[in-house]
């Protein structure tokens, strides 16, 4: 197996037009707004332990998950920009957090106040194991931070605890959690404390899932419930259907299944097994290349929050939960330390600069839990509230009542750099193109590399190179699938690209000196998606698309209703900055058709065609939309003939 590492993000400081921003706005405003909404909300305050049964506002049983993501993304803000008043106010958390923990180790408020005899007693359906793992990754990244064990010490006690009473051994549960999240946790705390019980821990509960006899109906029937009462009916809803070793296909809930294969990723990297690589590249095609949106975007139905079928991709009732797409990244992470392919950085940066930053708005104060590629503001302003329901949100929230995305969102931005770069015995990897700095590590040889970008916008990206000593190894640069005539040049002299590019890597092998740059020219040029003949909700459509960045069809640019727009095929598409757009972006425009309701008469259906009446056209990056006035939104455009 590969000793392939990500970067500590402690290693990294990002300088870039595109992400610094976005980070100062999760440091500035979002951590703090978030804060207050714990507090606000009562999560914060159920850890003092003193809410008694009668009174109002319970303890919520996954509190603690929100609490603990809110805890690492400020870990992961502490680590690049200290910030004495932020960490205070961790550290008063973390102090009523030591406080609720149990004597033998649990640290669970809701089980511990409103349903203190039943700990662990629902498994498939609770989220015990899920908070435990939230709150462990929380505890390893203000550890790594700040240097300071108090919450560290804590998550140790409670992940003993856990590990004595689940795993094979006489007298142990065999179970295991119906939300993964403790999987991938107990193999960071495994990292950082060297302790090998947090990562057999971990590789029990990948091995065990979906094991016969099937263990949540066991504890179901402990309970007195009938398994099949279950109301999902499958256990595919929770990947726990069949082992993961056998599973065909991107199932379930997809938060959960992409915590899954993180988890699993994990083990293999951690102890060689090679048994998982071929399940995980099973489930990675199958879910990017059959149930992926082409905004990154996976999970199609708000029933279940999950996957359907192949090619059901349907726009409108499109679920894509932010947590989803950050879950894919995670596992596109994994799988480029396990299983080097550009194709699991191209799906990173899909989802980064579409489906994950379209979660929050561009003031880091509102969010999107599902990111539909199509939203009817008129219909859903005139629906029932019982209709209403079932369609994605016009606009972005304050919070949610399940409050997983924007915590989630912050953390993942914050820890940003750790995607960026990867290292390994004699080779470094730049996985992402932004600008920043990174120390790496290749075995013994000590280098910086310095970028210089305007990325996704302009194609060129400056590296320096400066080792320690001079010597040899190897660079190795990702090249976007996107992209059709890359361009490479080291201290100016032009690099023959087609005999060094490897599974999307152009590998720069020679002898290094101080000062030395590279420049990789990725020409960027807007063009249209055309989707899949079975993606019947996109017959006839086309997606606009330049660089990595997925365009949107607004209501408040587009003067015809969205859905009667044509874009003819031979349209010109002009590509235009504007500096003073949602922050300044790229904008596409084309001259196009609308069809025109105004000119029928009070019927349905009738057997002339629909007149056509010429119109402009403009598309905004997908993952700016909804920061201006509210209104319909469209991903997936009508194309016809140059008349329609």
């Amino acid at each position: 197996m590969t000793e392939r590492r990500a970067i500590p993000l402690h290693r990294v400081r990002i300088d870039d037009p595109f992400w610094t921003p976005r980070q100062d706005v999760i440091r500035e405003v979002t951590l703090d707004l978030q804060h207050d909404i714990l507090q606000k909300s009562g999560a914060i305050d159920a850890l003092k332990m003193q809410w008694k049964e009668g009174q109002p506002n319970p303890p919520h049983p996954f509190w603690e998950s929100d609490v603990a993501k809110w805890i690492e993304a400020a870990g992961y803000s502490l680590t690049t920009h200290p910030d004495p008043e932020l960490e205070a106010r961790v550290d008063a958390v973390i102090d009523i957090m030591g406080k609720a923990q149990q004597p033998d180790g649990y640290l669970n408020v809701y089980y511990s106040l409103v349903e203190p005899g039943n700990r662990w007693t629902n498994l498939r359906d609770k989220h015990e194991m899920y908070c435990a793992g939230h709150l462990i990754e929380a505890a390893v990244a203000y550890y790594e931070a700040t240097g300071k064990r108090k919450f560290l010490d804590i998550m140790c006690r409670y992940a003993d605890y856990i590990d004595s009473l689940f795993g094979p051994g006489e007298g142990q549960r065999r179970g295991y959690p119906g939300h993964e999240e403790l999987e991938l946790a107990l193999v960071k705390l495994h990292r950082l404390t060297g302790q090998e019980r947090y990562l057999r821990l971990a590789e029990y509960f990948v091995n065990e899932r979906g094991a016969q006899p099937h263990y949540f109906d066991i504890e179901a029937r402990e309970r007195g419930e009938d398994p099949a009462a279950f109301r999902f009916s499958d256990y595919d809803y929770n990947q726990s259907h069949l082992p993961i070793r056998e599973q065909e296909t991107a199932d379930g809930h997809s938060v959960r299944a992409m915590y899954l294969y993180s988890g699993a990723a994990d083990i293999a990297l951690a102890t060689g097994d090679e048994t998982l690589l071929p399940a995980l590249q099973r489930l990675w095609h199958n879910t990017t290349r059959r149930r992926m949106y082409v905004t990154g975007g996976i999970g199609s139905t708000p029933r279940g929050e999950r996957f359907t079928y192949d090619y059901d991709l349907p726009n409108m009732t499109a679920y894509t939960e932010t947590c989803a797409s950050i879950g894919l990244a995670f596992w596109a992470q994994r799988m480029l330390l396990l299983d080097l392919n550009g194709d699991y950085a191209d799906v990173l940066e899909l989802a980064l600069y579409n489906g994950i930053i379209s979660g929050g708005s561009l003031d880091g104060t509102r969010f999107f839990y599902s990111n539909p590629l199509e939203v009817d503001r008129r219909g859903w302003e005139s629906a029932r509230p019982s209709v209403r329901r079932e369609l994605p949100a016009a606009e972005r929230q304050g919070w949610f009542r399940c409050a997983c995305c924007p915590p989630n969102l912050a953390r993942f931005v914050a820890s940003l750099g750790t995607y960026a770069y990867a290292e390994e015995q004699g080779t470094a990897y730049v996985h992402l193109y932004l600008g920043s700095t990174a120390e790496l590590d290749l075995g013994g040889q000590k280098i910086t590399l310095t970028q210089e970008a305007n990325y996704p916008w302009d194609p060129t990206v400056r590296l320096k190179v400066d080792p320690a000593a001079p010597g040899r190894f190897t660079v190795a640069l990702r090249v976007p699938a996107w992209c059709r005539a890359p361009r490479l040049t080291v201290n100016g002299a032009d690099v023959a690209m087609a005999a060094i590019v490897e599974r999307g890597y152009a590998r720069l092998e020679r002898d290094w000196q101080a000062g030395d740059v590279v420049e990789l020219t990725l020409p960027m040029t807007t063009e249209r998606l055309y989707p899949h003949p079975r993606i019947i909700a996109d017959s006839g459509r086309v997606a606009l698309r330049r660089g990595p960045v997925v365009f949107c069809l607004e209501q408040v640019d587009n003067i015809a209703d969205l859905n009667a727009l044509l874009l003819p095929r031979d349209a010109d598409l002009t590509t235009a900055w504007d500096e003073d757009l949602l922050g300044g972006v790229y904008t596409v425009a084309a001259d196009g058709y609308a069809d025109d309701a105004d000119a029928w008469d009070d019927v349905l259906y009738r057997t002339e065609a629909p007149q056509r009446r010429p119109v402009p056209i403009k598309a905004v990056p997908y993952f700016a939309w909804g920061n201006r006035k509210p209104g319909s939104m469209l991903v997936w455009v009508r194309e016809g003939g140059s008349e329609g």
